[in-house]
């Protein structure tokens, strides 16, 4: 049995007056939210505005870089309600529209990154391994439009560092880094801070390890040069754009001081722009000039090597005739300047070429060797009237040798009564040597040796100014040439 036409008619004004209810309530809703929207900005919570600004239902997609693919393109949609259920599920329906759209576009320009630093410390640079260790602050400043707000009332948002995982940061790193460590006492050393525009600015402390390749042909009067590189690692070109802060883009905390170097005020700044076959990558570079003090190496191995040396020679006034003496005192020295030579190498490299230093412990050890072997020489002259003594000697009697065998033949040959003695039992007059003949021969030796004598006290005299001089004479060439020719050379470099 059907339903009367009149039930039908008021079924359906009921539906179009619910509808209507439906409608009315939700265009206030729309009308309320928008006056919500229209009201001043400081009764949005600062969460809330962080939640619209990069959480979940703001569309802000930490993996993808400002500008890629061009800004995104908003999408309007509506809808024409032929049925409906419930009136939750029309609500539910309608708000699954209110995310935001993006179509692809062509690639956007690349994002410039502007960098500075400011160093806390500097130091540990050490010759054996070539590196520094450095202490900064490193900041970073980029513009994402994404991140630009106008409702709420600061013109910069400080936010915690637990925030830094919402939002792009660029990929950089240090190209020479050997060794690296964040800070995190007492709570993470970092700032993240977004002005109205969109521009973020990020800063982290570092504490850095990085490599430096030092030419130490100079050492201890030697200039190096330190790079810090920093680099993109995974964005070209295309993408990513380092550059250095226009003022002040590397600064130095008051007070900083080096053991041994001294840094110039002039940093070089410049690009370090890197190809690779997997494309070109942005880097930028500054270079810190250190000039080493060598005050140190003055009063460790200059000063005492030179004394060393200085003592050497004093073998030159002590008699020829006391060999112990001079010749502990020769092995003494070549000993000490042996271990201080060692010592200075302790410290530094083995590289292959010959450096400052080691052109000074070879001419010191040089020298003092040169002083034992003087001693060496001057006791040989000395001994040389003995020798010759001997190879007289040994002549002579060789001579009479020859002699004998002549007497023997003329014994036999003639009259013996020459040589036979006679009857009181005196010899023959020409049998016994003259003493004239014997004063003679002493004489001779005693000429003989003090001509060698003097030899060998002329060679003492001689070294007592010929080593200082021309130890003078290399000092001379070895500081003008090392601290004027040289360095006024790395200094036009």
């Amino acid at each position: 049995m059907g339903n009367p036409p009149g039930m039908n008619r008021s079924f359906v004004k009921l539906l179009a007056a619910l509808f209507m209810f439906f409608m009315e309530t939700n265009n206030f809703r729309v009308a309320d939210a928008k006056e919500h929207d229209s009201r001043p900005s400081s009764s949005m919570s600062p969460s809330d505005f962080l939640d619209s600004l990069m959480g979940r239902t703001s569309g802000y997609d930490a993996r993808i870089r400002p500008n890629f693919k061009g800004h995104p393109v908003n999408v309007t949609c509506n809808i024409f309600i032929n049925s409906f259920g419930s009136v939750t599920e029309t609500t539910m329906v309608s708000s699954s529209f209110s995310d935001v759209l993006s179509v692809p576009q062509p690639t956007g320009p690349p994002v410039n990154v502007t960098c500075n630093i400011f160093i806390n410390s500097f130091g540990s640079i050490a010759e054996t391994t070539m590196d520094y260790r450095v202490n900064i602050f490193l900041r970073q400043k980029w513009n994402d439009p994404r991140l630009a707000y106008s409702k709420y009332p600061d013109s910069s948002l400080d936010l915690d560092p637990s925030m830094l995982d919402s939002i792009w940061k660029p990929d950089l790193f240090f190209a020479n880094e050997k060794g690296a460590n964040f800070h995190d006492v007492t709570t993470d050393n970092k700032l993240l801070r977004i002005f109205k525009d969109g521009t973020v600015l990020y800063s982290i402390r570092l504490t850095l390890i990085l490599s430096c390749p030092m030419d130490l042909k100079n050492f201890p009067m030697d200039v190096q040069t330190c790079t810090m590189q920093l680099e993109s690692f995974g964005y070209t070109m295309n993408d990513l754009i380092f550059e250095w802060l226009k003022n002040g883009a590397v600064q130095v905390s008051d007070g900083l001081t080096l053991p041994q170097f001294i840094m110039r005020e002039e940093k070089e700044l410049g690009y370090c722009t890197k190809h690779y076959n997997t494309g070109k990558f942005t880097c930028i570079e500054v270079k810190f000039h250190l000039e080493r003090q060598m005050g140190y190496y003055l009063i460790q191995m200059y000063i005492p090597s030179l004394l060393i040396v200085i003592l050497s020679w004093v073998s030159f006034w002590i008699n020829m005739d006391a060999a112990p003496a001079r010749v502990a005192l020769g092995i003494t020295t070549v000993l000490t300047m042996t271990t201080q030579s060692s010592g200075s190498r302790a410290s530094l490299p083995k590289v292959s070429y010959v450096k400052a230093i080691d052109i000074w412990m070879a001419v010191c050890l040089l020298f003092v060797f040169a002083a034992l072997l003087e001693y060496a020489g001057v006791n040989f002259v000395s001994r040389q009237q003995k020798e010759f003594l001997r190879l007289r000697r040994r002549q002579r009697r060789t001579q009479k040798d020859d002699e004998m065998r002549e007497g023997r033949f003329n014994f036999a040959g003639y009259n013996m009564s020459q040589c036979l003695p006679k009857n009181d039992g005196s010899a023959v007059k020409n049998a016994a040597p003259a003493p004239n003949s014997q004063q003679s021969v002493s004489r001779d030796i005693d000429a003989m040796r003090k001509k060698f004598v003097d030899r060998a006290k002329r060679i003492d005299t001689i070294s007592r100014a010929a080593f200082p001089l021309a130890f003078l004479i290399f000092n001379v060439f070895y500081w003008v040439t090392y601290k004027i020719i040289r360095h006024e050379d790395i200094h036009k470099d």
